[in-house]
C-alpha cells in the first residue's frame, strides 16, 4: 500500500445481513463485527500494514501539530474562562452585584451543579456526535455565556451565565481525554494529557496578567471585572469557527493523512486494545460499567483530588488576599502558583511515562499538598500568623494538578469500547464536578481569615486518596489475572507482550507463532470482553 491516491484505501466488503466471513484475504471478521465495529474496521478491515519507527514517528508529529495544537488552545481557553471568576471578585464584582453571604460561593458552584446533571446526556453526544462538530459547539456556547457575564448585574444574572458556562464545558474534558486515546498509543497518552491539561497552570498565570493589566480600566460606564469577562469571552467565541475548520473526528475521516498514513496510524494504535472510535452508542457497554469496580475507584480518586483543587480555583486569590495584600499585588501573586502547577503536571506526566508505573507517581505527588495543608493549618491556628510559612503552604498545593491528567491517562488507558469510555470520563466529569461543588462550601465566611474548618477537613480528604489510590493497583493486579485466564481458555498466550507501552513503536502479536493475536483492537470491545486486554498500574 502506497501514495496518496483514493484507489489506494484498503477496501472492506460488506455484507447487509447475516454473519458471513468477509471475502477478503486472511479475514477474520464478519459483516455483522465490522457493522458494530470502529470507524478504524471499517476502513481497513482485516489487512495488518508495515509500520516502521520512521513511520511512527512522521505520523505522530503530524497528529501533535494538528490535534494535539488544538487540544491545547481549547483547553487553555477553557480554564481561563473558568479561573477569572475569582479574579472577577478581586477586583469588585461581589460589592458591585450585591452579593451577600454564601452567595459567591454558590456562584462558584453552579457550574458544576449543571456539569454534574448533565453527564448522562453529554456522554451519549460524546458518541454519536463526530468531535468536529461538537467541539466548536461547545466552544461558542461556553465563550457567548463567559462574554455575556459583563452585562450581569445581579446574583441572578451572573448564576444564570455560569450554570450555561458550566452546561457547554460539560463535555470538554472528556472529549479531550477520548480523543487522546483515540490519537495515540497508551506510552503516548501521559505526556499528552499533559500538554493540553497543563495549561491549568498557563492559564492561571495568564488570567493573572489580564487582571492585573484589565483590573485598571475602571470607569463609570464599564468596571474591570466587565473588562475581563468581555474580552475572554469573545476570544472563546473567535475561536470556535477555528477549530471547526482544523480539527478531524477520527483517524480514518483525518484531512491531514494520506491513505497509507491512515492505515498505518490505525495499526499504530492496534496494541492499545482500545478502540479508535465509533458513534454507535451501546447499553451494553453502560451495564458493564455499572459493576466495573475499578471504575468507581477511579471517581473516588477524582471526587477527593477536585474537592482540594477547587479550592485553589476559587479561593485561591481571595486566601491570598488575607495575606493583607493589595488586589494589584494579589492577582500577581497567584502567578507563581500557575508556574508551579504547570511545572507538577509536565513533571509527573513525564514520569509516569518514563516509570509507566501511574499510581506510584500519583501518590508521590499527593505527599507536597498533605505538607502544605498542615502549614496552612498550623500557621492558621498558632497566635502569631506567619505568612512566609503560609505562603509556602498554599504553593505546596499546586502538586495536586500534577494528579488530575496523570488519572485520566490512567483511566482512558484501562478502558475499552467507545461508549464505555465516553461513560467513564463523563464519570470523572461528574467526579470532578462533585469535587467542585463542595470544595467552595467546605469554606465558609464565618472562617475567615484563615478557613481553618475547611482547611482540616481537606487535609482528611487527601489522606484518604492515598487509600484508594492502594486499593485500585490491587484491583488491577486481579483483573489481569482474569484476562490470562481468559485467553488460556480461547487457547491464547497466557502472557502476551504489551507493545501499546514500549517507547518505540513495535508490531502487536510479532511474538505470537500462530498469528491469532490483534484481531480484537477494533471490534469496540471493553476491556472485560477483550480476552488481550492488558492493563496498566
Amino acid at each position: 500500500m502506497s501514495g496518496n491516491k483514493a484507489e489506494d484505501k484498503p477496501e472492506v466488503s460488506h455484507v447487509e445481513d447475516g454473519d458471513e466471513p468477509l471475502k477478503q484475504q486472511g479475514a477474520h471478521h464478519t459483516s455483522k463485527q465490522v457493522k458494530h465495529g470502529d470507524h478504524a474496521l471499517k476502513y481497513l478491515g482485516d489487512e495488518r500494514v508495515e509500520v516502521t519507527e520512521e513511520d511512527n514517528v512522521r505520523i505522530r508529529r503530524k497528529t501533535d501539530k494538528r490535534i494535539l495544537s488544538i487540544l491545547i488552545w481549547v483547553y487553555f481557553l477553557q480554564i481561563l474562562d473558568k479561573t477569572v471568576l475569582g479574579y472577577g471578585n478581586t477586583f469588585g464584582m461581589s460589592k458591585d452585584t450585591g452579593l451577600v453571604g454564601n452567595q459567591y460561593s454558590v456562584l462558584g458552584s453552579i457550574n458544576a451543579i449543571l456539569q454534574l446533571a448533565w453527564q448522562p446526556f453529554s456522554s451519549y453526544l460524546l458518541v454519536k456526535v463526530p468531535a468536529r462538530i461538537l467541539m466548536p459547539v461547545m466552544i461558542f456556547g461556553w465563550g457567548a455565556a463567559q462574554a455575556c457575564m459583563a452585562a450581569a448585574h445581579n446574583f441572578s444574572g451572573l448564576m444564570a451565565c455560569r450554570a450555561l458556562l458550566g452546561l457547554f464545558e460539560a463535555g470538554c474534558l472528556p472529549l479531550f481525554s477520548i480523543m487522546t486515546a483515540q490519537w495515540y498509543r497508551r506510552s503516548e497518552q501521559p505526556i499528552r494529557v499533559a500538554a493540553w491539561y497543563s495549561t491549568n497552570g498557563l492559564a492561571t498565570i495568564v488570567a493573572a496578567l489580564l487582571s492585573f493589566g484589565l483590573g485598571h480600566i475602571d470607569s463609570e460606564k464599564i468596571a474591570g471585572w466587565q473588562v475581563i469577562f468581555m474580552v475572554c469571552g469573545i476570544i472563546t467565541v473567535l475561536s470556535a469557527p477555528v477549530v471547526y475548520y482544523s480539527i478531524d473526528s477520527n483517524v480514518s475521516t483525518a484531512r491531514f493523512f494520506t491513505e497509507q498514513e491512515k492505515a498505518q496510524c490505525i495499526e499504530r494504535l492496534r496494541a492499545n486494545q482500545t478502540g479508535t472510535g465509533s458513534n454507535e452508542f451501546k447499553w451494553s457497554h453502560a451495564l458493564e460499567l455499572a459493576y466495573d469496580i475499578k471504575s468507581w475507584m477511579f471517581l473516588a480518586m477524582t471526587l477527593l483530588l477536585n474537592v482540594g483543587a477547587s479550592v485553589t480555583t476559587y479561593f485561591g486569590p481571595s486566601l491570598l488576599g488575607q495575606f493583607g495584600f493589595d488586589k494589584y499585588i494579589t492577582a500577581l501573586l497567584n502567578m507563581p502558583f500557575g508556574f508551579l502547577q504547570f511545572l507538577a503536571i509536565l513533571s509527573g506526566c513525564y514520569a509516569a511515562q518514563k516509570f509507566k508505573i501511574k499510581s506510584a507517581v500519583v501518590a508521590v505527588y499527593v505527599i507536597p499538598v498533605i505538607v502544605g495543608l498542615v502549614l496552612l493549618y498550623v500557621e492558621g491556628t498558632a497566635s502569631v500568623f506567619k505568612t512566609a510559612p503560609a505562603m509556602v503552604g498554599y504553593y505546596l498545593l499546586s502538586f495536586l494538578f500534577g494528579g488530575n491528567p496523570i488519572i485520566v491517562s490512567w483511566m482512558v488507558a484501562n478502558t475499552a469500547g467507545q461508549t464505555k469510555k465516553a461513560l467513564i470520563m463523563s464519570i470523572y466529569n461528574a467526579g470532578s464536578a462533585a469535587g467542585n461543588i463542595i470544595g467552595p462550601l467546605l469554606f465558609e465566611d464565618k472562617d475567615k481569615p484563615h478557613y481553618i474548618p475547611g482547611i482540616k477537613a481537606v487535609l482528611g480528604i487527601f489522606c484518604a486518596l492515598l487509600a484508594v489510590i492502594g486499593f485500585e493497583v490491587i484491583i488491577l493486579f486481579f483483573l489481569n489475572k482474569q484476562r490470562q485466564r481468559q485467553r488460556v481458555a480461547v487457547g491464547k498466550p497466557k502472557y502476551i507482550k504489551d507493545t501499546s507501552m514500549s517507547n518505540k513503536y513495535q508490531a502487536y502479536g510479532t511474538d505470537d507463532p500462530e498469528g491469532v493475536l490483534g484481531q480484537n483492537a477494533l471490534l469496540d470491545m471493553t476491556d472485560f470482553k477483550n480476552e488481550e486486554f492488558v492493563y496498566v498500574y
